[in-house]
């Protein structure tokens, strides 16, 4: 075990070196999958549109999921800055995927929703990748398929912090 003090200087212990080569090794691995899934993301985003960017792709997601909100919690959401946000909502109104309503809490503000359109397409593409994913992890064990998830869940939930 290595000794000393911690390389964050943050009062953390210090890592031992086989610490040290999980976590490198886990690295390689979530570079791999993220490289794959920017890949996956583009294939995705022009199927719901052929101009789309993934980023307006992940934006139509939330709505999908999340149901319409106004444009500052979208951005806060995805965390990326509002005039971004707006551009891409500019995109996917102009192309009929989302449209703004009065929101009904404040009439001076507006949530941005799915358009019908919006709201089918998005099913339709959700529903592909979800067979996908069924498709890929068929074979896996449920045990380890719920650990997989529950770890993953608590990558993110350190990420966000």
């Amino acid at each position: 075990m290595t000794t000393g003090a911690s390389p964050q200087g943050d009062g953390t212990p210090p890592l031992s070196n086989e610490t040290k080569a999980a976590i490198e090794a886990l690295e390689v691995e979530l570079s791999l999958m993220w490289r794959r899934a920017r890949v996956a993301s583009h294939t995705l985003s022009r199927s719901v549109h052929p101009d789309l960017e993934p980023a307006a792709y992940g934006l139509l997601s939330v709505l999908l999921h999340q149901g319409g909100m106004r444009l500052t919690e979208l951005a806060r959401s995805i965390g990326v800055g509002k005039p971004s946000v707006s551009r891409q909502i500019s995109f996917l109104e102009g192309v009929g995927l989302v449209q703004k309503e009065a929101d009904p809490s404040d009439g001076r503000a507006q949530l941005i929703e799915l358009t019908p359109k919006g709201l089918a397409k998005m099913r339709e593409v959700h529903d592909g990748r979800q067979q996908a994913f069924h498709n890929l992890l068929a074979h896996w064990d449920t045990k380890d398929l719920s650990t997989l998830a529950t770890l993953i869940g608590r990558l993110n939930e350190d990420g966000a912090r």
